[in-house]
């Protein structure tokens, strides 16, 4: 099994060639993503985490209307919900983005079963206190609930 992931690895025309030679031995393939963009690659699994108006840095206007100037692209997302099994992993601060995550469902026509949620947060505390009320909502929507493992078990720390 090999995870093709990044920063953003659909960005690169290489992830197509390397994927065929995964196929070629055999190997599961899940590539994560934001779902930006689209290529005809080998996968099992495409794991496509649109990004939500919370993650638009506010620090630098540059990078922020960069942001948000690219980071919603629903025809892609469908494009790679077409090629293999996939799912939609949203990143949650607040119960206001549960509207923004019905609109992506509605309009890259997903079902709830398909849709994964993961509470944000930089330690166990932030996690839990968030996890409370996301569970409840995943447990409305019938969407899935997945925990930040790595956070609990390790913390915020970079390259883990």
């Amino acid at each position: 099994h090999v995870v093709l992931t990044g920063g953003e690895p659909m960005l690169f025309p290489a992830a197509v060639p390397l994927c065929a030679a995964f196929r070629e031995r055999g190997l599961h393939i899940t590539i994560e993503t934001a779902g930006t963009v689209y290529r005809d690659i080998a996968c099992d699994l495409m794991s496509i985490s649109p990004k939500l108006a919370n993650s638009t840095p506010v620090a630098d206007a540059y990078w922020s209307i960069q942001h948000e100037k690219l980071r919603r692209q629903p025809e892609a997302v469908r494009q790679l919900m077409g090629l293999c099994d996939y799912q939609l992993k949203f990143v949650v601060t607040q119960p206001t983005d549960l509207a923004e995550i019905e609109a992506w469902a509605t309009e890259v026509v997903a079902p709830p079963e398909k849709i994964l949620l993961m509470p944000e947060g930089r330690n166990p505390d932030e996690l839990h206190e968030r996890s409370l009320w996301l569970a409840e909502a995943c447990k409305q929507h019938g969407y899935r609930y997945s925990p930040r493992l790595h956070v609990l078990l390790w913390g915020d720390r970079r390259g883990i």
